[in-house]
């Protein structure tokens, strides 16, 4: 039976689980919910996920919410190229990556992010220039971690180069806006500043379907 997968454009977390979807080449069935409808919040899809989060899947008559889960759960049904390892040790590595994100880059990420999307900039001035320059030393980390493999956590890419793409993404998305300028967040040029981090996201870009996942109201 194909995979529903309810996902929202622009959402880091929904993002990276059709990206694993596409890099598994899974067939599934893509539901776009519309936040400004309440679709997260209809009683159809609360049954499937009643924190009326994306991303959500269906599988048959099983349901799963939380992103990481989700993409746990899609590599050990779908063990054709393993995206957590093919070791214990290798296994450790990835979730060892995506943990590091999960606890170092997202606090910091989300306290530049945030502001710039609920309009609380100027209320959060400060803190945007310390939590970006938090952000910084994590995208010094992964330069030079990246630089020496190439993927960031193993040698090939694995369920951590898809977990943490899209949130790196959201950061560069908002520091091109217009109102980041006067921040100096440290993030642009990316290429310039980040040679081996910019290297990576063009091998994301040229994986096979990754135009399919791109969100729409990005383009």
């Amino acid at each position: 039976m194909t995979i529903e997968v309810y996902w929202g454009s622009g959402s880091p977390y929904a993002w990276r689980v059709l990206l694993t979807l596409e890099a598994k080449k899974i067939p599934y069935v893509s539901h776009l919910i519309e936040f400004s409808k309440k679709e997260h919040k209809t009683p159809d899809f609360l049954a499937l996920n009643p924190r009326g989060k994306v991303p959500t899947i269906k599988d048959g008559d099983y349901a799963l919410g939380e992103s990481l889960a989700i993409m746990a759960y899609l590599d050990r049904k779908y063990p054709e190229v393993p995206l957590f390892g093919q070791s214990a040790e290798e296994t450790g590595r990835v979730w060892k990556a995506i943990s590091e994100q999960v606890s170092y880059l997202e606090p910091a990420g989300f306290r530049v992010i945030v502001p710039f999307f609920v309009g609380t900039v100027e209320d959060n001035a400060e803190d945007i220039r310390d939590a970006a320059a938090e952000v910084r030393e994590e995208l010094a980390l992964m330069e030079r971690l990246i630089g020496e493999q190439r993927w960031f956590a193993l040698g090939k890419l694995t369920a951590a180069d898809l977990a943490v793409y899209p949130f790196i993404e959201t950061l560069l998305r908002v520091a091109g806006k217009e109102d980041a300028k006067p921040f100096d967040l440290g993030l642009l040029p990316f290429a310039s500043r980040y040679p081996a981090m910019e290297a990576w996201r063009q091998r994301i870009r040229a994986l096979p379907g990754y135009d399919k996942t791109y969100p729409p109201h990005w383009r």
